[in-house]
């Protein structure tokens, strides 16, 4: 039988102390020219040194350990995960992977091991490897999972495309020594079924391409072939508009560039919609040192455009963000790419390193970071909160993250989509990019449909565009035999709408008053085929599964609602009293839009029940 990643333990309600937990403005150093957590201070020799503070005391922690010791042999075992010369309790996830990655699992006595090193306890070191889906721990005795995983998507797109059949098929193709795993989308939802043998993906799955992947022992993701090198990139103008902002970076040309982006009226766009020119100001406008953070982690069920961008031109991000970090003056860069996507990651690593070697300006540091399989880390606190080393949990608000971000500095946050428009509007100007919409919107939208339709992919189209246009003039019109009969507009939680709603323009604020929003443009479509309750199911369990587990409400609360509607009869008063709890008393935006699906599929299609 297939195995389903286990959902994630409840969360204590006590906060970590030391390292792992959040960190303060007074725990920046002066280290080199950049500024180190207080976990990392470098002692007098040269050498890192960490410092674990108790929160609230201020004092060290006492040297004497507590608990279960390394032994000699696994503390040298673990010396080549470790960075040379200075280990960083804010990089745990990144040594967690280097581990994974060459034994297949965590094995406990090295994560012990791994504690001693960074000066954190055991426990704290262990309640990351086990938050994230990725890391396979592996207690003393136990016998290790198999060298070789096979994950196939069981999110909706995949769903519809036969993922459920795939997998009965693949368990008696396989023999004992390979693992199956359901997972949650992995973003290739256009190319659905996906099976990723290894981190190798296979889209288009079938029982014959992924057993001869598993035959051939391809296992293993290259660069995409059909990505713009950094020559190439420049070789068409590219950063000629990072030389021209660095060549006369006055205050003057920084506000001209920002009043661009606000007569362009770019908006965020992996959610949220926040003006992107306003945020930059907002940012700006806080005492420095300024980071910023990239969040590439785009895991909502039916979205795929960051890496459909990424894994063509990849720097013509880069100049976007190089500008952006410019013009709100930051001083170090996080990229946050999420795990599944490791072509994009091969991609961004041999990128950035030719970027480096012959850079159009000076470069500020920037460290490129790998998610862990965790959907709660497209929220920016706790994408923030990952980077730093800790489990991905969205942080209380306010403070905000342009106030109190990473590391407790002001931070400038955004998605890639964002930042890709940069260049190009301050190229072609304000009017070019505002001027696109359609029914009184602006500007362009990068549309993530698949499901039902002829043409899956990253379609542009203007915002505003309605779901029956974008179908009709982009996706070819409906696949055969298969008539509208619904859609997400903004993946499993932008909600469902029926086809009599085909006419609604797509946009941000647009679907409110219709329980639904467009987020991050993933269309998922839906036909007379198809059951709009159980892809209301399916969206539940995958919140459910995905549920960080900090608060009630969403961590019971998708639990006990997934399970009701899972029977046969569904009690819809019981139901919506769930929904309003979630909403109401929710932490992040997981719980509050996890019940957008369930209400919209009881409001509009009642025939069903």
């Amino acid at each position: 039988m297939a195995e389903r990643r286990p959902r994630r333990a409840a969360a204590s309600n006590k906060t970590a102390i030391g390292p792992m937990a959040r960190l303060s403005r007074r725990s920046l150093d002066e280290t080199n020219g950049w500024h180190f957590p207080s976990s990392q201070r470098q002692s007098d020799d040269g050498t890192s040194e960490n410092h674990a503070l108790k929160r609230g005391s201020g004092k060290r922690r006492g040297t004497q350990r507590k608990g279960r010791q390394a032994s000699p042999a696994d503390l040298e075992k673990i010396a080549p995960y470790l960075d040379a010369g200075e280990n960083r309790a804010d990089r745990l996830i990144e040594y967690l992977h280097r581990i994974q990655d060459h034994l297949g699992h965590l094995p406990a006595h090295l994560l012990v091991a791994l504690a001693e090193r960074l000066r954190l306890s055991a426990a704290e070191v262990y309640e990351v490897a086990s938050f994230y889906h990725h890391f396979d721990l592996v207690r003393d005795g136990e016998v290790p999972p198999p060298a070789l995983t096979i994950r196939v998507c069981e999110s909706i797109s995949c769903g519809l495309a036969g993922a459920e059949t795939l997998i009965d098929s693949l368990q008696q193709a396989v023999g004992d020594g390979v693992r199956i795993q359901r997972v949650p989308c992995v973003g290739r939802c256009d190319q659905a079924p996906v099976a990723v043998v290894g981190t190798k993906a296979v889209e288009g799955a079938t029982v014959e391409r992924v057993t001869t992947a598993v035959e051939q022992g391809d296992y293993s993701a290259l660069p995409p072939t059909a990505a713009r090198d950094y020559q190439g990139y420049r070789d068409a103008g590219g950063y000629r508009q990072l030389e021209a902002l660095n060549a006369s970076p006055d205050d003057e040309q920084i506000d001209r560039i920002i009043g661009i982006l606000e007569n362009a009226r770019l908006r965020g766009l992996g959610g949220a919609g926040f003006p992107v020119g306003r945020k930059w100001r907002i940012v700006r406008d806080y005492p420095g040192p300024r980071l910023m953070a990239v969040n590439i982690d785009e895991g909502e069920p039916g979205t795929f455009k960051d890496r459909h961008y990424l894994e063509r031109d990849p720097h013509r991000f880069l100049e976007g963000m190089l500008i952006a970090a410019a013009v709100v003056d930051v001083e170090r860069i996080y990229i946050y790419l999420r795990d599944e996507y490791a072509n994009a990651r091969a991609l961004l690593q041999r990128e950035l390193t030719s970027l480096r070697q012959a850079p159009p300006c000076t470069l500020p540091p920037i460290e490129l970071r790998r998610g862990a399989g965790a959907y709660i880390c497209g929220e920016e606190s706790a994408m923030i909160e990952s980077i730093e080393g800790k489990r991905g949990m969205p942080r209380l608000r306010p403070p905000y993250i342009a106030e109190d971000g990473l590391f407790g500095r002001p931070t400038l946050e955004h998605n890639l989509e964002s930042l890709y428009w940069v260049p190009e509007i301050l190229d072609k100007g304000a009017d070019w990019f505002a001027g696109a919409g359609r029914q009184g919107r602006h500007g362009l939208r990068s549309f993530s449909v698949s499901g039902r339709v002829r043409r899956p992919g990253v379609h542009l189209a203007p915002a505003g565009i309605s779901v029956r246009e974008l179908i009709d003039e982009h996706c070819g019109g409906m696949a055969d035999g298969h008539r509208l009969k619904a859609y997400f507009p903004g993946g499993a939680s932008g909600g469902i709408l029926p086809a009599a709603l085909n006419h609604l323009p797509l946009d941000f604020e647009t679907l409110q008053d219709f329980g639904c929003f467009i987020g991050s443009a993933a269309v998922i479509v839906l036909s007379d085929q198809d059951s709009v309750r159980a892809q209301a199911l399916n969206a539940m369990r995958f919140f459910a599964s995905e549920s960080c587990g900090k608060c009630t409400p969403c961590r019971i609360g998708t639990a006990k609602a997934a399970q009701l509607m899972a029977r046969v009869q569904w009690d819809r008063p019981l139901l919506e009293e769930l929904c309003q709890l979630m909403q109401d008393a929710s932490i992040c935006g997981l719980g509050q839009a996890a019940p957008n699906p369930l209400r919209c599929a009881m409001k509009y299609f009642p025939e069903e029940f």
